[in-house]
């Protein structure tokens, strides 16, 4: 690469790059332990602190406070409020995510669930 020459990052499409820092930077905040369970906790809609706790085994509040500051930082949870009750909600942002988040169920349930099954049974 030249002195001029930019670094190859997201201009191509996918899969033309190898490399682009934003989507990287997009899976690894996504691939966080507990990130993925809290967003999809909240697709359905906003919810209380302990609410959000209740539907994923085994976190501890320390880090879903944690990783919903996080959310919230990267713009992709809300805090909201309904009279005195404070809830969480995934942004619109977060939101237009869901379409991802259900391709990898898809792929979940196609290959892993599956190769489950096989294993259990042979």
């Amino acid at each position: 690469m030249t002195s001029t020459e930019q670094p190859h990052d997201c201009t191509d499409e996918f899969p033309d790059s190898a490399y682009c820092a934003a989507f990287q930077a997009t899976l690894e905040l996504l691939g966080r332990r507990w990130t993925a369970a809290i967003m999809r906790a909240l697709f359905p809609g906003p919810l209380r602190f302990n609410d959000v706790g209740r539907l994923i085994p085994g976190i501890s509040n320390r880090l879903l406070t944690e990783r919903l500051a996080e959310l919230q930082q990267a713009g992709l949870v809300e805090r909201c409020e309904d009279g005195s009750t404070q809830l969480y909600r995934l942004s619109e942002q977060a939101r237009d995510l869901r379409r991802v988040f259900e391709a990898v169920e898809a792929w979940n349930r196609r290959w892993l669930v599956e190769d489950a099954e096989v294993r259990a049974s042979g």
